[in-house]
């Protein structure tokens, strides 16, 4: 799978944008440093003979310069370990491209060969119900999913109804009911889609997936 020109262009600029800000960063702290070293002699220069800066004061002066010195270091070095890791998450982001993603959602898109979908647990549940609707939102399958774990998990459906037909291919909406020992559970319905793009906005990467929109890494629970 190749990369298009875009997402190097993107991720390039990435580059160069945290390489400005760690020079910057440490620009700004030999600055803050030759600063304090201007006074601080200054400051010998025009003491009192009489009564001359202890050692311990001087000590703790030149310390605390140390000490702001390398915290600006520090902040430096940081923003170029995220700029990396940036840079590695869109290229890994970048691959997803034209492949299936498990997202949130409630669409079930069915061909002739059936249909992929998922839900989302918050806790384990010893019953759990799919019911699928049409446009209308009339119930025309349901499929019992029995027990299963917490977390995000992929099914298939084979298109028939409730009647034992064959459902005419189309886009279908779904709902999962799911509870433990009587009681509801949190559940959420998960659609698959195509990643068509891959976009860079002001909060990070986000990916465009056909049927849903733009999608947040953090929110693809599975790739196909």
């Amino acid at each position: 799978m190749t990369i298009n020109n875009d997402i190097i262009d993107a991720v390039n600029a990435s580059s160069s944008g945290y390489g400005a800000a760690a020079a910057k960063a440490a620009s700004a702290a030999e600055e803050m440093s030759e600063r304090f070293m201007t006074l601080f002699l200054a400051q010998l220069r025009n003491q009192d003979p009489l009564n001359p800066m202890e050692n311990a004061e001087m000590t703790s002066q030149l310390a605390q310069m140390n000490m702001v010195s390398g915290l600006e270091q520090l902040n430096a070095t940081m923003n170029v370990l995220l700029g990396s890791y940036g840079e590695a998450l869109s290229l890994q982001a970048a691959n997803l491209i034209g492949k299936n993603v498990l997202v949130p959602g409630d669409q079930l898109a069915l061909t002739e060969e059936g249909s992929l979908f998922g839900l989302d647990l918050q806790t384990a549940a010893d019953k759990v119900e799919i019911l699928i609707m049409d446009a209308n939102g009339v119930e025309i399958a349901r499929q019992n999913l029995g027990q299963l774990n917490a977390g995000s998990q992929a099914f298939y459906w084979d298109g028939t109804d409730n009647n034992g037909d064959t459902a005419t291919p189309g886009v279908y909406r779904f709902s999962v009911l799911a509870s433990l020992n009587g009681e509801s559970v949190g559940a959420n319905a998960m659609q698959v889609g195509t990643v068509s793009a891959l976009i860079r906005g002001n909060n990070g990467f986000v990916i465009e997936v056909a049927g849903v929109g733009n999608v947040t890494l953090d929110n693809v629970k599975q790739v196909f």
